[in-house]
């Protein structure tokens, strides 16, 4: 049994992005986390995490913080190995997504062997991997699974499970794969509870905070410089309430579809010609969101109308990066860096907030040693 933990956990986040998975970590109730290291390939996502998670900006230049910018597998070759009590991470998806063909000799789905080795050698009592729910029907779940009975895994055991992000405070539909890895010495923490099931939170919750009139066209300006390029930032998640330029048939199409509505409302002169040949398939496309369901997933082209069903419930426009980020959760004082399109990516690709914050809870009373016991803990699948 780990012993009662007053002081902060030292957690290692890999592929950390935005720093979403960290910064739910940080607001669990009774979870003192110090994010001692991150690793992020992405530049302008690495400079975001930075600003959150312990740097600064000094002279117009991000600095500080704990960002290894770069790539897993040079980080693995060029750092010395750290020890720490909790590894987090979630190895880019693409190439499990089911919107696209699958591709399994995508480099990016053996990233999460580069996790695995980072879990190895940094020895946590526990560890967090997060990916789309079709990593569980990929070859190199199969492969993973073997890593954990006679690979570099052979320490640790595993539970896991498909988590929806509504059922744990998120106005959000979001389902993701969730596994929690414990060292074979100490008892599995289990998943987290439900806590919003079946009463999910709706939109309006989040929208009627939010004014309807967007601040500007395009992002702020302001560039600070990280890995020694300028970079549009730092702004806060506040200052993203800000539209796009539409053609004069867009916003025909937009004025055209009601509450709740989708591209099958639109009268057949505003219809696309593939969509005239396309009755059918997804309903979400050019749809209004729902103010009384959560939102659909938060994907990183969710200023696409396009897309998916990124209208506004109301206003004929995308919704903006700033409503995408507090559906995801974050802080209205979060300091982003990036283009639109880089920032649209770090809100999109991120563990909504209060998922985080309900498997750092869980996290916590593994570390605290007051579980529950196991009939009463969420039901989980275990290997």
């Amino acid at each position: 049994m780990p012993e009662p933990c007053d002081r902060a956990i030292r957690t290692l986040d890999l592929f950390a992005g935005g720093g979403g998975l960290t910064t739910g970590l940080s607001l669990a109730r009774g979870l003192k986390v110090d994010p001692v290291s991150a690793v992020e390939f992405d530049l302008s996502a690495a400079a975001t995490y930075t600003l959150n998670h312990g740097g600064r900006i000094e002279d117009g230049r991000v600095v500080g913080g704990t960002v290894y910018a770069g790539r897993i597998q040079d980080w693995l070759q060029e750092v010395e190995p750290l020890e720490v009590d909790l590894v987090v991470g979630g190895p880019p998806c693409q190439g499990f997504s089911t919107l696209g063909k699958q591709d399994v000799d995508d480099d990016r789905n053996f990233l999460w062997r580069r996790y695995a080795e980072a879990v190895k050698r940094s020895t946590p009592k526990f560890f967090v991997l997060e990916n789309v729910p079709a990593f569980l029907t990929s070859p190199q779940w199969a492969v993973f699974q073997s890593e954990l009975q006679s690979g570099v895994l052979t320490d640790y055991k595993i539970e896991f499970d498909i988590l929806n992000a509504a059922d744990y405070g998120a106005v959000q539909a979001r389902k993701r794969v969730i596994v929690i890895g414990h060292h074979k010495d100490l008892p599995a923490p289990g998943l987290p509870r439900k806590t919003h099931e079946p009463q999910h939170r709706t939109l309006d919750e989040i929208f009627q905070h939010i004014p309807n009139a967007v601040d500007r066209v395009g992002l702020p300006e302001g560039t600070v410089t990280y890995g020694g390029v300028d970079r549009p930032g730092a702004f806060s998640t506040r200052e993203l309430h800000f539209g796009r330029f539409y053609t004069d048939l867009s916003l025909k199409r937009f004025a055209s579809i009601p509450a709740k509505g989708n591209r099958f409302d639109l009268p057949d002169e505003l219809l696309a010609p593939c969509w005239r040949k396309h009755r059918t398939g997804t309903a979400d496309v050019m749809g209004r969101l729902h103010l009384d369901k959560p939102s659909v997933t938060i994907r990183t082209e969710f200023f696409k109308p396009e897309k998916g069903r990124y209208l506004h419930p109301t206003e004929d426009r995308a919704i903006t990066h700033y409503e995408a980020a507090m559906i995801q959760g974050f802080p209205e004082d979060y300091q982003w860096v990036g283009t639109r399109e880089e920032i649209a990516r770090q809100i999109g690709n991120a563990v909504p907030i209060p998922l985080g914050m309900a498997i750092g809870c869980q996290i916590h009373k593994a570390f605290s040693g007051c579980l529950e016991a196991p009939e009463e803990a969420e039901t989980s699948r275990a290997a």
